[in-house]
């Protein structure tokens, strides 16, 4: 069994806490690796290290840190195979799942490669007579990123990307249920001459999250994971006078006009809806069937599900893995268990049994109404809901009242109605005719309502606001005959 260490000031550190956690194989439901669980007093030390180092990786040039960047890039890219690998043994999906993810994650180094750009400040001359006004953006220090266990490559990619592009030290809190991508960019990043200490990687659970939130020296955390906890960060964090970035959980509903190509909708639903074993903040979880749409799509979907291959996420001929955990997937089970009880009606009942590992089937529900806990709640499994309602204002209402807003999408040709929605949902990211709206490294990705916590989004140039702060710096060189006492506001006119 492999025993896991912290990576602290460019090096491996075995933990002192005396605490540890499993990290399992899910397709094979074995444990394979130990993970230290940090104290808070190896919180605090990791912070001191990056302290250190923040202080002479923020003052130097943006050339050299854009040169490191793309150094880091190429190296990720390089090392694709082996990440795309280790997401694989340890979260579970599939390798062709796993590739996508560790190339989004590149997206946002390459947005990030172009720091003397996106660091340019603005200039005014002669604001007043002889004054001139220009303005900075500076690294905040040290900032921290608490990463959720479903992309353990993509999601720290969004953060560490441009906060060390931006002159910060990052200390990386990724989840303990699959740690060891983590490990192997901050490898990475060490190779491609990012200075020890300027990216370090703590694992650990509650006790060094809360020590991250209460550690005076860490000035910004950003977090991605289920509602309750980014809540949870977000006042915790703010309370200790920090900047918190906190995306939440989600409901995401992909809407179905009854003018739609039912074929291309029906794929797009098992696509978003199974994909990565629903383990995705963007995973389509409720299709709203609109009008006489209904019958026809739930009928199309249906007959797609028995060709999604469940299986071992190594197998090349897999499209769909296990869930994280074995308590991750009982808990994903009983939103089926309770379904027929409540009213809905199973469609296809993915509940199989396999010999080893954590798998589900999928599974999908129709004539699922809010008030039932398969539409309540976010079950983040291969659970599909179906709720059907009459018209598109009935949709669209649906929609709205939904506590999340993180994500929306609508299947349709009309493009009035398209345009409709765009103005009328309130959702953070919308997608039409695309199921998984997810932005691209150069817009910013984040939701509304109780999916983001925070006026900040996550990554794109958002990300380079939220990584720093601005100093505006006003000049005046005057002739020394012209100095006087003025005791007044000052004045531009």
């Amino acid at each position: 069994m492999r025993e896991l260490e912290h990576h602290i000031g460019g090096k491996s550190m075995a933990g002192t806490s005396g605490r540890h956690g499993p990290v399992f194989d899910p397709a094979r439901g074995v444990q394979t690796a130990r993970v230290p669980l940090a104290s808070a007093a190896e919180v605090a030390g990791a912070v001191d290290v990056a302290r250190e180092a923040a202080a002479e990786w923020g003052s130097g040039s943006l050339s050299a840190r854009a040169a490191t960047l793309f150094r880091l890039r190429d190296l990720v890219s390089r090392a694709s195979s082996d990440l795309a690998k280790a997401v694989t043994a340890e979260h579970g999906k599939v390798l062709s799942d796993a590739a996508g993810e560790v190339a989004r994650g590149i997206e946002n180094i390459e947005f990030a490669c172009g720091i003397p750009h996106l660091l340019k400040g603005s200039h005014s001359t002669e604001v007043s007579s002889g004054v001139d006004v220009h303005t900075v953006l500076e690294p905040l220090g040290v900032v921290a990123g608490i990463t959720p266990f479903n992309f353990p490559v993509m999601v720290p990619l969004w953060m560490l990307s441009n906060a060390i592009a931006c002159g910060n030290a990052f200390v990386l809190k990724p989840s303990e249920k699959d740690p060891s991508p983590s490990l192997l960019l901050a490898e990475l990043a060490r190779d491609a001459g990012v200075p020890d200490g300027v990216l370090n990687v703590v694992h650990g659970d509650a006790e060094a999250v809360d020590a991250l939130l209460a550690h005076p020296g860490v000035a910004a955390v950003s977090f991605v994971g289920s509602t309750p906890i980014a809540r949870h960060i977000y006042e915790t964090g703010a309370s200790h006078g920090k900047r918190v970035q906190a995306l939440g959980g989600a409901k995401n509903h992909m809407v179905v006009l009854p003018d739609a190509d039912v074929d291309a909708a029906a794929d797009a639903a098992v696509s978003a809806g199974f994909g990565s074993a629903g383990e995705r903040c963007m995973a389509v979880s409720v299709v709203v069937a609109v009008g006489a749409v209904a019958d026809q799509l739930v009928d199309a979907i249906a007959a797609r599900v028995p060709s999604v291959l469940v299986g071992p996420g190594e197998n090349p001929d897999s499209q769909m893995g296990p869930l994280v955990t074995a308590e991750h997937r009982d808990r994903v089970r009983s939103y089926i268990d309770g379904a027929e009880s409540e009213g809905a009606r199973l469609v296809v009942d993915g509940r199989g049994e396999w010999t080893e590992g954590f798998f589900l089937g999928c599974t999908l529900l129709d004539e699922v109404r809010p008030g039932m806990r398969a539409y309540d709640d976010e079950i983040f499994g291969p659970v599909l809901s179906v709720v059907r309602v009459p018209s598109y204002d009935d949709a669209v209402a649906l929609v709205n009242a939904n506590p999340y807003g993180n994500g929306t999408a609508l299947y349709t040709r009309d493009g009035g109605a398209a345009r409709r929605f765009q103005r009328e949902v309130t959702s953070g990211m919308l997608g039409v005719n695309v199921a998984i709206p997810v932005p691209v490294g150069f817009h910013s990705f984040g939701g509304w309502k109780a999916s983001l916590f925070g006026d900040s989004a996550m990554y794109g140039p958002e990300g380079i606001r939220f990584y720093t702060r601005p100093k505006v710096v006003t000049t005046r060189w005057p002739d020394p005959a012209t100095s006087e006492i003025d005791l007044g506001f000052p004045r531009t006119r």
